[in-house]
């Protein structure tokens, strides 16, 4: 019997690590507000809104209970990518620079994001990252 376990848990060692362990990059949350930090989603301001991909490719965008936004599947590359935000509000670009990291799982990593826009304002909070739009 405790050669069956011992088999068993060598078994489960070297089958859980390794080949079949991925980190997603973490989540990229966007607070919108205006110049009085009232939520631009909550309070009606900003009702349409859009990402899209330097190649044209649609981002899915999921909003949160508290109205913020989350960019869904963005990161999971090795280089620059530029975005464009779109809305009814104000548009604006970004870029996300990405890498690849092995800290025994497989990954990608989110090293760096720059806006660019006139009358921008961005914020990096806890967590979120909090743009003024006028």
């Amino acid at each position: 019997m405790k050669k069956i376990f011992a088999f068993l848990l060598t078994a489960f060692i070297f089958t859980a690590c390794g080949d079949d362990c991925y980190n997603a990059p973490q989540p990229i949350v966007f607070k919108f507000v205006n110049s009085n930090d009232e939520n631009l989603i909550t309070n009606g301001t900003l009702s349409v809104y859009s990402v899209k991909d330097e190649n044209q490719v649609a981002v899915q965008l999921t909003k949160t209970s508290d109205d913020m936004v989350i960019l869904e599947n963005v990161g999971a590359y090795n280089g620059i990518k530029n975005y464009t935000f779109s809305s009814n509000v104000k548009p604006f670009d970004f870029s996300i620079q990405s890498s690849e990291f092995d800290s025994g799982c497989e990954g990608y990593q989110i090293n760096k994001l720059t806006f660019t826009g006139i009358g921008i304002d961005v914020k990096d909070e806890n967590g979120y990252y909090k743009i003024v739009l006028e």
